[in-house]
């Protein structure tokens, strides 16, 4: 389906998108993934052409920042494609990666200098780490893959969740930092996917700035107010841009539903993860859920 690129209305402001581009994952983090992504999932419906034309729609909107999360987003057959796609268009873009493989293609362009990489690490134990992951292995995978980027230069960020043992998050942050990781987030564990449980996802698990100048766009098309409140959605690009979902009654609606904290700072614009951000996935700091006190 071809849909003809728009002139945005004048009241959008859209400055981070982040791309949810598949829901297969090697492994499936059975209490803590937001996603619920998995070996079993699949890449979603969204097409290439269909990424293709939401990544020059962000650029059309102002988009800067662009983030490719999954699932394992190295696991889309166009991943490649998709990156270098964004990078000729002048976007900085962060890849969020659980690093378990990463093939020499992929190594390449995450030294290209507009990219930047980030990972979570969840233990410097490896029966930890991989009790968490729900894979065997995947600690030794990752912290080899967290040293080569460390080697080769990359810009990585390294995210660890504090699930209620602050010791044991604040040993794998000092081995990350040993390893030469300078960015490394412990943060908590939100109330969304997988951690959720059987509990109903909330608003109040949001960081509160969700859908303000920055958006999600699901698998399967669905454009969210962040990948941490999927549950919040508004319309898809595969049957309409993403400058009508952004200007539409039903977003004004969602984000006006997410409970703005008094006296949070503004969330920057690439958040989730970035090194200045204050909420997402990997960072807690002053814009941590609604229901922080």
């Amino acid at each position: 389906m071809t849909i003809a690129l728009e002139a945005p209305p004048t009241s959008i402001t859209l400055r981070f998108l982040a791309l949810e581009i598949t829901g297969r994952c090697q492994l499936t983090c059975p209490a803590l993934c937001y996603a619920g992504s998995g070996p079993t999932r699949d890449h979603g419906s969204m097409t290439e052409e269909d990424w293709n034309r939401t990544i020059d729609e962000a650029v059309a909107l102002g988009v800067k920042d662009l983030q490719l999360i999954g699932g394992e987003p190295t696991l889309h057959p166009a991943f490649a494609r998709m990156l270098q796609r964004a990078v000729d268009a002048g976007l900085r873009v962060r890849v969020y990666s659980n690093l378990l493989q990463i093939r020499g293609e992929h190594w390449r362009l995450f030294e290209h200098p507009s990219v930047r990489l980030a990972t979570t690490y969840h233990s410097s134990l490896a029966a930890e780490h991989d009790a968490v992951t729900g894979r065997t292995g995947s600690h030794k995978a990752t912290r080899a893959n967290i040293a080569e980027a460390v080697r080769r230069g990359i810009r990585l960020k390294v995210a660890i969740l504090d699930r209620g043992d602050l010791e044991r998050a604040e040993r794998a942050r000092a081995e990350m930092q040993a390893l030469g990781v300078h960015e490394v987030q412990v943060s908590q564990v939100r109330a969304v996917g997988n951690a959720a449980g059987t509990t109903i996802p909330s608003t109040a698990s949001l960081c509160g700035r969700c859908g303000d100048q920055k958006a999600a766009v699901l698998p399967n098309g669905s454009v969210s107010v962040c990948e941490m409140g999927r549950f919040l959605t508004a319309g898809s690009v595969k049957n309409t841009s993403l400058a009508s979902v952004l200007a539409s009654d039903r977003w004004a609606e969602v984000t006006a539903s997410i409970p703005r904290r008094a006296g949070a700072a503004l969330c920057p614009p690439d958040c989730a993860p970035n090194d200045d951000s204050a909420c997402g996935p990997d960072n807690s700091g002053p814009c941590g859920p609604a229901d922080d006190s």
